[in-house]
């Protein structure tokens, strides 16, 4: 049901309403005036047939008959004359006002007085008065039937003029529905022009704010749409980079090991065997071959130690705890002063690491030690792995200076950083905090793809 409809039906109940308790009302004055027209009428024509009956009946039957011929119709009066065996001698003549029409009984039996009966007797005869409302019921009728055409009349045209008015005053909320049905079907520019009336210029207004604040909400979201996937798309190239660079990496570590590393031991021991044959006839050869045999030993042994920066390679070849051993073993040969515990809390002799996974826990302790040693300037290092629910935690603690407050935003800490984004890309968490006793915590978990049945 419409708007327009409730409005104008409310309008007609109580219109309606008010008519009928005015018909009501008009009811009762009718029933009041009918009443007292009726008994007055009959008291009038009482007292004057009272007061002429004996003056007539003495002259005899005929003079009072005559007399009542002469009188004829009493208005609201029925009159009666009988002899002394009640056989009538006259009646009243039926009235010519409004001849042949009467009110319906229903309305009759509401308006219409209790009927009363006179008896006057003299000699030879009496006189019977009977009440009549009929005409003044009639008119009364006539009356109630103008009032209710009146009334319907009015009634009309009261609900055309509401129903237009009203149609007029909701015009705006067709409007604001045809605008509402378009923001639904995603049209999310549409406004709404001024509306006429206080209620829906508001509404009107309300709705343009929320379609504002809407566009807004939607431009916002699409940004952030933007910026997630450029966000996703940069942390798949950023994998992307780390797996190349990775991969150069052991490439490179291997061609050093392999090939440059052999050709460096034979340019060592080929100068070596220089130096030997010209040992006794040139003495300045000798010296530049075993110069070379020197350098060449030099190069050998930097060449070893830039190895396992690149990658480690003992990681493919005997695993992440081989790997981890020769990290702490090379750690403590260069710094001497440095204390390195090293507890394993798992048991990975049956336990299978995919690569990746592998090299990110080694790569998570790389980057502890040297963050230990060159930032915190740590003395003591605990390094451990164990089982930790359906994964694995690498924590690594010193005793260094700890964080300093604007850790996050220092430049020297973007390999933290880039440690916590390597993690995430295999589905684990880094955690950096301060240590128990000083120094810093460092914590990174991974899940394990496969079950861990050789946890300890």
């Amino acid at each position: 049901m419409t708007l327009r409809l409730k409005i104008n039906l409310i309008v007609s109940l109580l219109t309606m309403l008010f008519v009928t308790a005015m018909l009501a009302l008009q009811l009762r004055a009718m029933r009041e005036s009918v009443h007292e027209e009726v008994v007055a009428a009959n008291r009038v024509a009482a007292q004057l047939l009272n007061r002429t009956a004996w003056l007539y009946a003495a002259q005899g039957t005929p003079a009072m008959l005559s007399f009542l011929q002469g009188v004829g119709r009493v208005r609201s009066n029925d009159i009666t004359l009988l002899d002394n065996d009640d056989k009538v001698l006259y009646s009243s003549p039926t009235s010519v006002y409004k001849a042949g029409r009467d009110a319906p009984d229903w309305f009759a039996g509401l308006v219409s007085p209790p009927p009363s009966k006179l008896s006057i007797a003299f000699p030879g005869g009496k006189l019977v008065v009977h009440s009549n409302a009929s005409r003044a019921v009639l008119d009364a009728w006539d009356d109630f039937v103008l009032l209710t055409l009146s009334a319907l009349g009015l009634l009309a045209v009261v609900n055309a003029g509401v129903f237009w008015l009203v149609g007029r005053a909701t015009r705006p909320f067709g409007d604001i529905v045809d605008a509402l049905n378009q923001l639904e079907s995603g049209r999310f520019d549409v406004a709404l022009g001024a509306l006429p009336g206080t209620e829906a210029g508001a509404i009107g207004a309300a709705f343009n704010r929320m379609v504002g604040m809407l566009q807004q909400h939607i431009e916002t979201e699409r940004r952030a749409v933007r910026a997630e996937s450029r966000l996703s798309e940069s942390r798949e190239l950023g994998r992307w980079v780390d797996q190349k660079i990775e991969q150069e990496r052991r490439l490179i570590a291997r061609e050093l090991h392999d090939e440059l590393g052999q050709s460096v031991t034979a340019m060592r021991s080929m100068a070596l065997s220089i130096a030997q044959r010209v040992q006794a006839l040139d003495p300045q050869s000798e010296q530049a071959a075993r110069l070379i045999a020197e350098e060449s030993g030099r190069l050998y042994t930097a060449m070893h130690g830039m190895i396992p920066r690149l990658t480690p390679l003992v990681l493919d070849k005997f695993g992440l705890v081989a790997a981890l051993e020769d990290l702490v073993e090379r750690t403590r040969n260069s710094h001497g002063g440095v204390e390195i515990e090293w507890r394993l809390g798992i048991e990975l002799d049956r336990l299978r690491l995919d690569t990746d996974t592998a090299l990110v826990l080694y790569r998570a302790a790389q980057e502890g030690i040297t963050n230990a040693l060159r930032h915190g300037h740590a003395r003591s290092l605990r390094l451990q792995l164990r089982a930790e629910g359906d994964g694995i935690a690498l924590e690594m603690q010193d005793d260094g200076s700890g964080l300093p407050p604007d850790w996050a935003a220092n430049g020297a800490r973007r390999g933290l950083r880039w440690l916590a984004e390597r993690v995430e890309s295999v589905g684990g968490q880094c955690e950096v905090a301060p240590g128990g006793e000083g120094g810093v915590c460092l914590k990174v978990r991974v899940p394990l793809s496969e079950p861990a049945e050789a946890l300890a």
